[in-house]
C-alpha cells in the first residue's frame, strides 16, 4: 500500500520547492542590491536616477539619507555601504585619509548653492548684505538651518552669514535641525518662518519660496564628491558610480537645479 503513494508524495514536494523558489529568489535579489549612502539633499533627484538604473540594468538600489556627517560616521562605524555621496568634500577627506574608501574611485560629482527661504509661495525677495535686518525678519520666529557646525548645508549657510557680518545678529533664532531636509520641513510647514537650505531644496517643496540667493562668494564652493567604500564588494558598485556621472543621471539632476561638477 505504501508504494502507489511515491508519485504524490514526490510531486507534493516539487509543488513545495516550486512555491518555495519565488521567495528564495527574492531575498537573492534583495542581497544583490547596491547601498548608496547620500546626504539629504540629494533625495528628489537621487531616487528618480535609482529608478533610472534599476529600469535599464535590473539592479536594485537601496539609498540612505541623512546628513552627511551621520553618514561618514556610520561608514567609518562599519555600516555596509557600496558608494557614499557626501555634500561637502570634509566629511569624504575624513573617510579617505582613514583609509576607507576605494584608491581612485572618488569624483567630484555635482554643485549646488544656498538660499535664504520663507514660509509660503509669495515671500517679498530680499538683498543679502550686511545691511540686511534678518533678525528683524525673523521677528519672534527661528532661521531653521541643518546643524551648523556638522551638516554641510549649515556649515556653508554660517560661513556666509559670517561673511556678510549676520551671523551675530540671528545665531539666537537658530533652529538647528539634524538635516537640510528637515530644515527644509520646518519651513514648509510654518515652524520657522525663514530657513537655510540649497536652491535644489527649494525647487522640491511648492510651501517655501525663495527670498534670496547667497552669493558664491560667501561661503565654500558646494561640491558633492561621490566614491566607492574601500569594504564594497558589489560587482555593480562600479558601474552605477559612472552611470552617476553619465548623461542620463545628469540630465536628471540637472532638471532638479544641480550642476555637474567640473
Amino acid at each position: 500500500m505504501p508504494t502507489p503513494l511515491r508519485p504524490a508524495l514526490t510531486c507534493l514536494w516539487l509543488a513545495l520547492a516550486v512555491t518555495l523558489l519565488p521567495a528564495g529568489a527574492a531575498r537573492a535579489e534583495k542581497a544583490e542590491a547596491v547601498t548608496v549612502f547620500a546626504a539629504a539633499s540629494l533625495k528628489t533627484a537621487l531616487d528618480e536616477v535609482a529608478a533610472l538604473w534599476r529600469n535599464e540594468t535590473g539592479v536594485e538600489v537601496v539609498v540612505s539619507y541623512a546628513g552627511s556627517s551621520a553618514l561618514a560616521r556610520q561608514v567609518e562605524a562599519g555600516a555596509p555601504a557600496d558608494l557614499f555621496i557626501s555634500a561637502n568634500p570634509g566629511w569624504m577627506d575624513r573617510l579617505e585619509a582613514a583609509g576607507l574608501l576605494r584608491a581612485e574611485s572618488r569624483r567630484d560629482l555635482l554643485t549646488n548653492a544656498i538660499v535664504l527661504i520663507g514660509h509660503g509661495r509669495d515671500v517679498a525677495p530680499v538683498t543679502l548684505s550686511p545691511d540686511l535686518d534678518l533678525a528683524g525678519l525673523i521677528g519672534d520666529g527661528r532661521l531653521a538651518m541643518a546643524l551648523v557646525d556638522a551638516v554641510p548645508a549649515g556649515i556653508y549657510g554660517k560661513a556666509a552669514l559670517e561673511t556678510l557680518g549676520l551671523w551675530d545678529k540671528v545665531a539666537a533664532k537658530v533652529a538647528q535641525a539634524d538635516n537640510v531636509r528637515a530644515a527644509l520641513a520646518l519651513v514648509a510647514i510654518g515652524e520657522a518662518p525663514f530657513g537655510i537650505v540649497y536652491a535644489t531644496d527649494a525647487l522640491a517643496e511648492d510651501r517655501v519660496s525663495v527670498a534670496a540667493r547667497f552669493p558664491a562668494d560667501t561661503h565654500p564652493p558646494i561640491l558633492y564628491p561621490a566614491a566607492r567604500t574601500a569594504e564594497s564588494a558589489h560587482p555593480q558598485a562600479d558601474a552605477l558610480l559612472a552611470f552617476l556621472r553619465g548623461p542620463a543621471a545628469m540630465a536628471v539632476f540637472q532638471r532638479h537645479g544641480f550642476s555637474p561638477a567640473s
